[in-house]
């Protein structure tokens, strides 16, 4: 995948800021933690980026919490009126759930680009 870094589960878009002539990044989907990233050269950035989420889960270990996942596996999708029912018609047709029908749908998708 283009500008995404990907460690220990976690990944994150690269960006690059002209104004302070470095790449970043953050770690997205987290509600209550940040994590973020820089460097002026590219193994600078993979290397802040691996010390970033080390830090992270060392620090999680020793609080005794349990670290965020940035995917939780489910979500809300909005389809429309339409969409919606044409995809409960073709999972009734299919003799699947809608959820089903929806993860098959995402899955094809994404082999296919």
């Amino acid at each position: 995948m283009k500008n995404i870094m990907k460690y220990k589960g976690y990944w994150a878009e690269i960006k690059y800021s002209d104004e302070d002539e470095c790449f970043c990044g953050e770690i997205e989907g987290l509600k209550n933690d940040s994590i973020s990233f820089e460097g002026t050269t590219v193994k600078e950035l993979k290397k802040d980026f691996k010390d970033a989420i080390d830090h992270y889960l060392e620090t999680c270990k020793e609080l005794k919490v349990e670290p965020e996942k940035q995917c939780k596996g489910s979500l809300n999708v909005r389809l429309g009126v339409e969409l919606h029912n044409k995809a409960k018609m073709k999972s009734i047709e299919e003799k699947i759930s809608i959820n089903e029908l929806i993860k098959n749908a995402v899955s094809a998708y994404l082999k296919m680009n």
